[in-house]
């Protein structure tokens, strides 16, 4: 008799201290990784050229990660681009930094040094390549380059290594068809204004504030670069991070006005690399996915950090603290 009568209590505080472990094990695994506390230390963000979109969205970042995370100091520093911030990541001088995901895939093929502990939080938002002209220009295609002055970005830019590969593209060979000005975006717009170049390329968000203050005082116009991405993507699998897009006619109102520009994109990735603590890693991504629609306002290709693309990281594979955050917002 007391048997039967023990046996379903036993049962039932089984049950009980079942669901207490898994309450126990749900509520460990949305705790921040490294303990309890708020995440405390020194962040350097690499950013860009002073006048370009990553700059301005690295300004507003650190704004409101000083906001969420009152205990870190964040100290921005302007850089090259892409390649300058992927090696900065490398040797230790940055801590989080802006690149685009060719850049990435370029950087971990070759086998740089430190190459390996790359690591992303998120996928950000896209990158348009933009080729600038004088409204009057004659340029229409890439084609129309040889031989002209030509703004091809900094030499460790994400900007030089596109145009090196669309100019292949285009049958021309960067060293001798054109007359290369290796110089970033807070440069060639006023190299365009004075008559100094004929063209620039220039990668960035939409809009770029650089080109469009150019727009405001010098009439330019976009020229397309849609008939390239057939023979880009010949270019074997390094070129499958681009892919075919269109510059909407109100990116740039004052620029060719009401006619949407074929062009080609790539992505943008927050990277870090795996000696950065996880825990922080965790909040940064946390932020920097909470922050859209407020640097949105500001910065409006920030309004395409999406969480349901944010993972989408190829060439890297996720930080841990960066992958626990995906994880405890996960529906």
């Amino acid at each position: 008799m007391l048997d039967r009568l023990t046996r379903p209590r036993g049962r039932r505080l089984a049950q009980l201290a079942a669901a207490a472990a898994a309450l126990a094990l749900l509520l460990w695994w949305q705790l921040p990784l490294g303990g309890g506390g708020a995440p405390s230390g020194r962040v350097v963000l690499s950013t860009g050229v002073p006048t370009g979109v990553y700059a301005k969205y690295g300004s507003m970042l650190r704004d409101d990660l000083r906001r969420d995370l009152p205990e870190v100091r964040v100290r921005l520093l302007p850089s090259q681009g892409s390649v300058d911030n992927l090696q900065r990541l490398a040797d230790g001088r940055a801590s989080f930094a802006i690149a685009t995901a060719d850049a990435v895939a370029a950087y971990t093929g070759e086998g740089r040094p430190g190459a390996e502990r790359l690591r992303a939080c998120a996928r950000l938002y896209d990158d348009y390549m933009q080729l600038v002209v004088p409204q009057g220009s004659k340029v229409r295609s890439a084609r129309d380059l040889k031989g002209l002055r030509v703004g091809v970005g900094e030499d460790r830019s994400g900007v030089q290594l596109i145009t090196r590969r669309l100019l292949a593209a285009a049958d021309l060979d960067f060293a001798t068809d054109i007359k290369a000005a290796r110089v970033g975006i807070d440069k060639m717009t006023g190299m365009l204004r004075r008559g100094e170049l004929d063209a620039f390329f220039w990668s960035g968000g939409l809009p770029t504030n650089a080109v469009q203050d150019l727009a405001d005082v010098f009439p330019v116009r976009l020229v397309q670069l849609g008939d390239l991405a057939e023979a880009l993507h010949d270019q074997g699998d390094r070129t499958r991070y681009y892919r075919a897009a269109v510059m909407p006619a109100d990116a740039y109102p004052k620029v060719r006005p009401g006619r949407p520009v074929k062009t080609i994109a790539v992505a943008n990735l927050l990277v870090t690399t795996d000696r950065m603590d996880a825990r922080l890693t965790e909040s940064v991504t946390r932020t920097v996915i909470r922050s859209r629609d407020h640097i949105g306002e500001v910065v409006h290709a920030a309004q395409k950090v999406d969480l349901r693309t944010a993972v989408f990281t190829d060439p890297l594979e996720l930080h841990e603290g960066a992958a626990r955050y995906y994880r405890s917002v996960k529906p």
